[in-house]
């Protein structure tokens, strides 16, 4: 293991983790993020994500799982104070045993795989970091292949929402891109590759219910902004705009829950395909 370094003080090492929990801008600069919570911290170190650093409390006796952690980990690693760690950890009265500071993949769409069972969800400029954690955790539950966030959108590297994830964000690749072309595009490549990959836009007018649109082919699931619902060009970029019906009082679900609705779906009727 690499040497241990001792943190207790405000330094400018402290302030630069620090910034990584609250300023978006220094986590692309710095192309790193922290990672809280023994699950989303397993799972990266199963999916081979790269650590650069690894925290932990020195105030405290390790369990097994954090010395395990501190053996398998690369990069640097720092023993914390207590006070500190807890500040990192965003629970005053909770200080986490262990934190990872974790590299920033690129924003890359060649990460998402690509095959005829393909199946994979846009969040079009989602506001909160819950809700696109929540989407990332379905899509890794239903078997997507990826999610993808388009425009001026919250961040998947925001510690809410990779709380949210419940480490699914390790798990499903997670690609931002700036506009609606850029998947338009590169669907249009797998398309002349011989992937026929539909893209379907939830919406509570769409001219289809959910369950009676085929989604056992190649599907693109896109998901609206949680207030304003799909952009105009989603709107004319979809292939069909397909609804939930519903019962009740209201007239729509929250953005997340719709993602998980729809791919739940999905999921149903690739589990009911014959097989062979």
């Amino acid at each position: 293991m690499p040497p241990v370094l001792k943190i207790t003080t405000r330094n400018a090492r402290f302030q630069q983790w620090h910034s990584l929990l609250t300023n978006r801008n220094k986590r692309q600069r710095l192309r790193a993020f922290v990672v809280q919570g023994v699950r989303p911290i397993t799972i990266a170190l199963d999916q081979g994500w790269v650590v650069e650093a690894v925290l932990f409390d020195a105030d405290r006796r390790l369990s097994e799982w954090a010395r395990n952690v501190l053996k398998r980990a690369g990069g640097e690693h720092f023993a914390v104070s207590r006070e500190l760690i807890a500040e990192l950890g965003e629970k005053a009265d909770d200080a986490p045993e262990l934190l990872a500071i974790v590299a920033l993949p690129g924003d890359d769409l060649g990460r998402i795989a690509v095959a005829h069972d393909f199946l994979g969800v846009v969040f079009d400029r989602p506001t909160s970091p819950g809700n696109l954690g929540s989407v990332i955790r379905s899509a890794d539950s239903f078997g997507a292949a990826g999610v993808i966030v388009t425009g001026h959108a919250a961040d998947p590297y925001d510690s809410g929402a990779v709380r949210a994830s419940t480490g699914s964000l390790f798990a499903v690749p997670t690609v931002r891109v700036p506009s609606p072309r850029d998947v338009r595009d590169w669907v249009a490549s797998h398309h002349a590759a011989g992937v026929p990959i539909q893209i379907l836009g939830t919406d509570e007018n769409g001219d289809a219910d959910v369950y009676d649109v085929d989604l056992t082919v190649p599907t693109l699931l896109v998901v609206g902004n949680e207030t304003t619902g799909l952009s105009a060009a989603w709107r004319d970029g979809v292939d069909r705009l397909i609804r939930i019906p519903m019962t009740g009082s209201a007239s729509s679900l929250n953005a997340a829950n719709a993602a998980s609705v729809v791919l739940y779906e999905a999921m149903r009727q690739r589990l009911r395909q014959p097989v062979g």
